[in-house]
């Protein structure tokens, strides 16, 4: 007997299901590593197993339905892991995997058990894979699959949230000016200003956190190197346990330690990925170019509600600042939802309102300051 609650969330758990095959399919093509590529293919035929479960589910209520195909958010979401990289989306994944563990938990059908099992699984292998910038090291990633640790930054979402805070700041700024009814060029003046000050202070913000963290990597893995050269046997036993805590045996714990130990190079870079979780080759990343891409990001967003100023004065181009400024408002929430997975209305229009609210705000006190000083 049909029930219509029942299918429609059958077709929800389909449609999540189909997006993953997907994603994972796209990360396998992206994927340079062969041991990764192959880690993403098993992920995707998984999904594709607990798509047809649900699939099934439907067949046997008899419900009408179409075979979803992978939604608008997944087709992006592997448009950008094919252009940047698997390692951009894998946090964003990361966090879903997460999240469709926990939905399973409360559904009543036997597979669900199984299911939102495999879903912590897949959530464990992206949080390691994600924090290693060139992928699982050490054993087989079938032995990972009790170490969790937290995937590091997320560049999709600095991504939006970096052209947001430009876009907004910026916005707010020249409706403060306009309000103060600056003359001549004086919007234009100040909106230049607030777009050159938050870029920088963005920028040397970024510098500083990642040259900061470079600078801890490198004292932590000098540590590691006079730990190598003062008790090497200590540290072979460390990097054994560290293997044991994976779940390998014991015996083949010890024997694969003993076997990297022999290269003193090949035991400090072991150590370093395993023991503090740093790739000594990119230690986070350069500052130079995490400094230089957060001024362009707070740069491209402060530029939109700017630009109208060139070319207009006065109301219209308080209007035409507005309306751009709001349209790339609703985008940046659209944008967002890549990585929530809410609607892209629900999400776009509250992105709207909070952004118009706060330019509208500081309309009203540059008004109030321009009247005040105006006498």
């Amino acid at each position: 007997m049909t029930n219509p609650t029942e299918n429609s969330r059958y077709l929800v758990n389909l449609q999540k299901e189909t997006d993953g095959a997907f994603l994972y399919l796209a990360l396998a093509e992206s994927e340079k590593q062969p041991k990764m590529a192959e880690l993403y293919r098993r992920l995707s035929a998984s999904e594709v197993k607990h798509a047809k479960a649900w699939e099934k589910r439907l067949i046997d209520s008899k419900a009408k339905y179409s075979r979803p195909k992978p939604s608008g958010r997944a087709r992006i979401l592997a448009i950008l892991a094919k252009r940047f990289g698997p390692q951009f989306i894998l946090p964003t994944l990361t966090s879903n995997e997460q999240a469709d563990s926990r939905a399973y938990d409360n559904q009543p059908e036997a597979e669900s058990t199984a299911m939102s099992a495999d879903e912590k699984s897949h959530a464990l292998l992206l949080s390691a894979a994600s924090d290693r910038s060139t992928g699982l090291a050490g054993a087989d990633v079938a032995q990972m699959e009790g170490r969790h640790r937290l995937g590091g930054g997320n560049a999709l979402r600095a991504a939006v949230l970096g052209a947001n805070d430009g876009l907004v700041s910026v916005l707010s700024l020249t409706m403060g000016a306009a309000g103060a009814n600056l003359p001549g060029h004086g919007v234009l003046i100040t909106g230049i200003a607030g777009l050159l000050a938050g870029s920088s202070s963005m920028a040397l913000g970024e510098w500083l956190s990642v040259q900061s963290s470079r600078e801890l990597y490198q004292r932590q893995i000098s540590i590691e190197t006079q730990e190598i050269a003062d008790h090497p046997e200590e540290e072979q036993e460390e990097l054994a346990l560290i293997y044991e805590g994976k779940g390998l045996p014991i015996e083949r714990a010890r024997e694969l330690a003993a076997h990297i130990t022999k290269d003193k190079g090949n035991l400090l870079d072991t150590l370093a990925r395993e023991e503090l979780g740093i790739d000594p080759k990119e230690l986070g990343g350069s500052p130079w170019e995490a400094a230089v891409t957060s001024f362009f990001l707070f740069a491209s967003g402060a530029f939109i509600p700017l630009f109208p100023y060139i070319f207009l004065k006065g109301i219209p181009a308080v209007v035409t600042s507005l309306s751009v400024g709001a349209l790339a408002l609703f985008l940046t929430g659209a944008a967002i939802t890549l990585l929530t997975g809410k609607s892209v209305w629900v999400s776009g229009i509250r992105q709207v309102v909070i952004g118009i609210l706060a330019a509208v705000l500081v309309f009203g006190v540059g008004r109030l300051i321009g009247v005040s000083v105006g006498g």
